[in-house]
C-alpha cells in the first residue's frame, strides 16, 4: 500500500528511516545497484521528496504503528 513520506529519523546505525502517513517506518537507503535512492544522500534529496509515496509491507500485514525517536 501507498503510504505519504512525513519525515525522517536516523536508525542507531545512521541510516535514514522515513517516516510514513500511515505511522510505519522504512529504511530509505542508497545502496546501488540494489537500490538507488540517490535522493537519500543530501537534505534537499530528502525534502524534495516528502508527500511522495513508499509501498508500505507493514500496512499489507497489518501491522501495529512503530516507535519513532
Amino acid at each position: 500500500m501507498k503510504q505519504s513520506i512525513v519525515g525522517y529519523h536516523k536508525d542507531e546505525e545512521c541510516h535514514w528511516v522515513a517516516q510514513l502517513a500511515c505511522g510505519h517506518n522504512q529504511h530509505v537507503r542508497h545502496d546501488p545497484p540494489w537500490v538507488n535512492r540517490p535522493w537519500v544522500v543530501s537534505e534537499d534529496g530528502r525534502e524534495s521528496m516528502i508527500g511522495c509515496g513508499l509501498d508500505c509491507k507493514k500496512c499489507d500485514e497489518g501491522a501495529p504503528v512503530d516507535e519513532r525517536p
